[in-house]
Parts: C-alpha cells; structure tokens; sequence
C-alpha cells in the first residue's frame, strides 16, 4: 500500500497528538486558556523563559509574524520576526512538498489525469468525478440525473435508529481532534468505484502494529457509527469482498516489435494489437526496453526512436504503460526466431577480459547478462557496471519525461540478472541445462573469486576461498551430489559461509541498482522481477534455489532476507506464476513444489508490506488453470484481504492472430477485475 502524507496545513502539530485528556485531569483542554500562545503570546512567554524553552515554544508558535514591541528591543523583535519569516518558509516548503507528494500519487496509483501545475481544486474535482458527481468548470457540483434514484439497500437498522445528524457531526469533529496529522494511503489496486475502499486512513488500519493507537472514531459519541458500520459488514460474504478488489491486468507487446537497429517494425499491425487489446479491457501493455538495442553499437549513444514512435501508438489508444530495463539477452533459452544479444561495445570488451561475464566451474562463460562483482569496476570504457546502468535510466527518463509526466508511463521493472530476474544464470539452456537439473553456481570469474578470498581471510578461513567442488553439474541431482544430498556439505560451516556469501552478492546487487533507479525514476513505481524455482523444493536442500541465489533450505527463510532488503527502495515485487506444464508425476520426480514455493514467495513479500503482482511463466492455459491464477491473485480468505496489484500476461505471438493458448483470457481479465464473482 503506497502512503501519501496530507498534512498540507500550516498550523502548528501537536506533540501529542493522542493523549488521553482523562489522563490529564489537571488540564483543561476545553478551556480557550488551553491554546498554545500565538505571535505576540509567543514572544512574551519566551522572554521569560530560560533559552533552551524559549526555542521550544518558538519551534511549535503559531503562523503570526510577531513584531518588536511586547517588551524587547528593536533589536530583539527584528530577530524574531527574522526567526518567523525563517519558520515560516520552512512550513510553506514543507506545504508544497506534501502537495507534490499528494499530486504524483494520484497521478502515478490513483490514475487522475491531472495537469502538471494542479491546485487543491483540481484535486478535489477529480475525486468528485471518480465519486460519480460532475464539476463544472466554474466549480458547480452536482450528481448526475440518472443517479438521484439510485437508491443502495444496505442490510443495517431501521429508519428509527437513534443514529443522528449531530452525532455525526459530532463524529467527524472528534476524527479531526484526534488526528491532526493523518496519513492516508490510497490503493491503487482497488476497482474505481469502490469509493469506501480508496483511502484508508492508517490510524485506522487494523492489524498493523504501528498503527495501534486509537482510533479517532473510538469515542462516546462515535459508537452507534460504529455500530452501523458493524452491522453492514457482518452481513458482506468476505470471499464476495476478496473477488471484487479490481486487479489491473497488462498485456506483454511481443519480443520483435522492435527490431534490432530500434525501429519499429509493423505499426499497423501494432495498432490492431492494441485495438485488440483495448476491446478485451486490458488496463495497459508492458514493453521491453533492451539495452542491446538502444545502446548496441557505441557507448552512451541510445537510439530511442523505434519506442517513441510505439509509445505514440500506445497514448492514442489510452493505455497504460510499463515499461523493462532489459539488461539481458533474449534468445538463449527457448525464445523463438528473435535474438536480442547484450551490446556489441560489451562484447568486444568480454574478448580482452572474459570474466566480465559469470563463469561455471568449468570456465564456461555466461552471456545472458553482466557479472554482478564488476558493478564497482571500471572495466566498460571507464565506466563501473551501476554507472551503465544508470546512464541508460536517465537516458530514457531524459528522453520520455513528457510521458512521465503525463501519467502514460505508470512503472517502470528494473531487469536485474539471467530473463530479466534476480537470479543468477544457472539454468542456461546454452550450456546444456535441462530440467529438473540443479545448475551451477556461477562464481568461478576473477572478479568473484577475490571477493570470495577476501571474505574468508575477514573470517580467518583463507581456505574457504573457493566455490564447491562437489555440487555437481548443470543437470545433477540433489541425491547425486555432495553438496547438495540429505545432510551434505551445503549444512556444513562452510557451506553456510559459501551461500551467505553468494546470495549476499544477489542481494547487494539488486541494492547498487535499486539505489540508482529510485534516483532516475524518481516518483515512479519499481518492478523487481522475482523468479520461481520450484525444482528440488521438496529436497532438503532446495539445490536449485541455491544455485540461483536464493539461500533458502528447508530450515531458512531466504525470501524474507530478499524482500528485507527489497523493501528499502519501496518496490513492487512481480512473481513468476508456476503453470501446470508438467504432470504431477513429472513434478514428483523432480521433487517439484510449485505451489509451495509460490505460498512462500507471496506470503513473504506480503508480510514485508511489498505489494506484490504476478506474470505468467507458460502461455498456454486451460480453465483449470485460469482459475489457479485467479485463487494466487486473490487468495480466498486471506485475514488481511491481500491480492495482487497488478498481473502481466505474457504472449509470444500477438494476441490480435487469435492465439488459442488462452482461450479463456476474455474471462481470466474479468476475474481480475472484480466484473465475475464465481
């Protein structure tokens, strides 16, 4: 859930904004003598006071400019308006950043169109128009005539209930008096009309620790509201309630809607993919953005064209966008006729010095992405791998900025390893990988080797320097290998050393470029790609996760430490769905546990407060398997109503040729939206 501070007041804030005045009977907190002093007052109370509780009251006065009479010099009052005039600039600043904060929100999650200079009363209208009432452009408001009948019955009391205006009234007032710095989130994820749902105040939140003081409404005069309310939900069927949160689905352009040189290959057959797209009420589309592409052929020379002219087609057509850092190439593993290599000034570079690249044991280089230990070496023309990273994002960022700041571009995924993933390149298919195989652990490069030396002479273990020598090869299994078997050297001290250290290099990677992506795209939701390892997960071991980089056997949570991490840079974390491409006997003897790992990898970043979507890794689904998509995307009673924010659907032919892979898709994007409810 994103939060969004409105506190745009200037009034002073209360210290304490929640005590009990019960507590305090020696206060009279109805007393207009109960005020804190204001200008002048504030002036005349600090003389008396000893310095150090004259620059407290002066730290929490009133907005009142405060002149030199009331007892000091010229001298003094001149400083104190000084100090006001400084007081007050830094309350204007603190205003306008929370209105900044507030107006990138709703353009960004809640999808208002508002202009670029928005005042309060653009924000104001667009809620009113997302509430169903029209705005005039003079400012008259008013409900639609169609809607003045609408009558919505609600299974409370009857019409005798004691439950009156005044206490209402008086409701609202005590909500105001005990929050006088509220913070409200607003949920993107939530279908437009419902309104209750939108914003939330936090203080209200229930079952969140930090958000465990009272609650405003808690009072005397607020119970029958309470009560009212109580009534209405005891009577909502709670999976009905889970089933209508609206999930935004976005549809994956093909790979080779760009061509190798950056130009866009077939519009026209892009816009009837897009008209398409738009008639099945898909919310937006995904786009990948390859480094090999725009920065192919010379360093810092990018060639935006080929998007610019495909982000057109995409604005006509009112969708929205996300869009992939693709720091990757496509075509080494199963990817059709299309070939998208790393760039050609990186390669020639890999010639010279080969351990740029992650290396297996065998001195097999990988070319599916970067060798994350060069992120702080100067080997690519001067600069560090992060610096090449970030030189692209603020490239594009520089090149689409209108497009952000319209609100068309509504994410942006940052690729960070083998298929865009978190992980490292175990499971190439290039080097013979075949599942259910284990892979490799990719570390045996000059560059990694010197981490790893030096991290064992830290420990006084200058031995433990080396990857393993007995975790087998591509195609191994757990059983098979030294490593990896039941009680094998994976549980040995030092193989707990080798995997913290490996998996510390996946997790401060993902850190060195999130770092620099919130700097490049800032205001602007972040995508980490999380894969799903479901191979060997009823081994002991989880080998596969640990090759990959995910140092989570049977008696560790690995994700959590990931999403720990993760959840500094405020990602949004998008899961690899699992699909039913093999058997359960095929998975049995893969000690495979798709939906195990799935409950895991969810319900970690879920209990880490990320917002989570999803993406499919097969494209060919029946109903069944439409269904186990929708039951991972909106978890039936789940205490905490979680689902996902979003879902990609990913398709390798456009879905304009009438693809039967999905064939329920019309239906699996009205689940998602809340339109069906079983």
């Amino acid at each position: 859930m994103h939060t969004i501070n409105t506190t745009g007041s200037q009034d002073p804030i209360d210290p304490n904004p929640n005590l009990d005045p019960d507590q305090f009977p020696h206060r009279n907190h109805n007393h207009p003598q109960s005020r804190r002093p204001r200008g002048f007052a504030v002036a005349a109370a600090a003389a008396s006071m000893n310095p150090v509780e004259s620059d407290v009251i002066a730290g929490i006065g009133g907005g009142e400019t405060s002149s030199g009479g009331g007892g000091g010099g010229g001298g003094k009052g001149k400083r104190e308006r000084e100090k006001e005039k400084e007081r007050t600039k830094l309350r204007e600043r603190h205003r306008r950043a929370i209105t900044s904060r507030i107006l990138a929100g709703l353009r960004q999650y809640g999808n208002f169109p508002l202009p670029a200079r928005a005042d309060m009363n653009d924000v104001i209208a667009a809620l009113a128009r997302e509430a169903g009432w029209s705005v005039d452009a003079d400012g008259t408001t008013y409900r639609q005539s169609h809607q003045t009948n609408h009558v919505i019955q609600f299974p409370t009391r009857s019409i005798e209930s004691p439950l009156s205006s005044s206490t209402l009234k008086n409701c609202a007032k005590a909500a105001l008096d005990c929050q006088q710095h509220p913070v409200l989130r607003i949920d993107e994820n939530l279908s437009p009309v419902s309104l209750d749902s939108v914003v939330i105040a936090e203080s209200d939140h229930p079952g969140n620790g930090r958000y465990a003081g009272a609650s405003p409404i808690a009072s005397v005069g607020c119970v029958e509201a309470n009560q009212l309310i109580q009534d209405v939900r005891s009577t909502e069927p709670r999976n009905d309630f889970t089933e209508s949160f609206y999930v935004p689905v976005y549809a994956m352009l093909p790979v080779g809607t760009i061509d190798n040189f950056g130009q866009l290959v077939d519009p026209e057959g892009v816009r009837q993919e897009l008209s398409y797209m738009k008639s099945l009420n898909v919310d937006g589309v995904v786009i990948d953005c390859w480094w090999g592409i725009v920065e192919g052929w010379n360093p810092q020379k990018y060639v935006w064209s080929g998007y610019r002219e495909l982000f057109n087609l995409i604005r006509d057509f009112k969708l929205k966008l996300q869009v992939v850092m693709a720091f990757h190439e496509y075509g080494g593993n199963a990817s059709g006729n299309v070939m998208i290599s790393l760039p050609q000034w990186v390669l020639e570079i890999g010639k010279d010095n080969s351990d740029i690249f992650f290396t297996d044991r065998e001195g097999r280089r990988s070319f599916e992405c970067l060798n994350w230990s060069i992120d702080k070496e100067r080997v690519l023309h001067g600069r560090t791998g992060i610096e090449v990273y970030f030189d692209f994002m603020r490239s594009f960022r520089s090149e689409f900025e209108d497009l952000f700041v319209e609100g068309l571009i509504s994410a942006v995924e940052i690729g960070l390893g083998a298929s865009g993933e978190l992980k490292y390149p175990s499971f190439s298919e290039r080097m013979g990988w075949i599942y259910p195989g284990v892979g490799e652990f990719q570390c045996y490069d000059k560059y990694s080797q010197t981490s790893l030396l030096k991290e064992a002479k830290s420990r006084g273990f200058a031995f433990w320097g080396k990857g393993p020598e007995n975790a087998g090869q591509y195609n191994s299994q757990p059983h098979e290998t030294g490593f990896f078997q039941e009680r094998g050297d994976y549980d040995s001290y030092y193989g707990r050393f080798f995997l913290n250290w490996y998996s510390q290099s996946l997790i401060a990677h993902a850190e060195n470029v999130l770092c620099l992506a919130n700097l490049a795209f800032e205001e602007t939701k972040i995508i980490v790609k999380i894969p799903a390892i479901y191979w060997s997960y009823k081994t002991a071991s989880h080998a596969a996760e640990l090759t990959g980089g995910y140092y989570n056997p049977s008696n560790r949570d690995g994700y959590s430490l990931v999403f720990e991490a993760l959840k500094k840079y405020s990602v949004t974390v998008k899961f690899v769905c699992p699909g039913p491409q093999m058997s359960s006997n095929e998975h049995e003897e893969a000690l495979a546990d798709p939906e195990g790992l799935s409950w895991q990898v969810i319900n970690a970043a879920w209990d880490k407060g990320l917002l989570i979507g999803g993406e499919n890794a097969i494209t060919c689904f029946d109903r069944e398997g439409c269904m186990r998509l929708i039951e991972m995307a909106k978890p039936r009673n789940n205490p905490d109503s979680n689902h996902f924010s979003f879902f990609t659907y990913r398709q390798p032919s456009p879905l304009v040729q009438g693809s039967t892979c999905f064939a329920d898709l019309d239906h699996f994007i009205k689940r998602m939206h809340g339109d069906i409810q079983r």
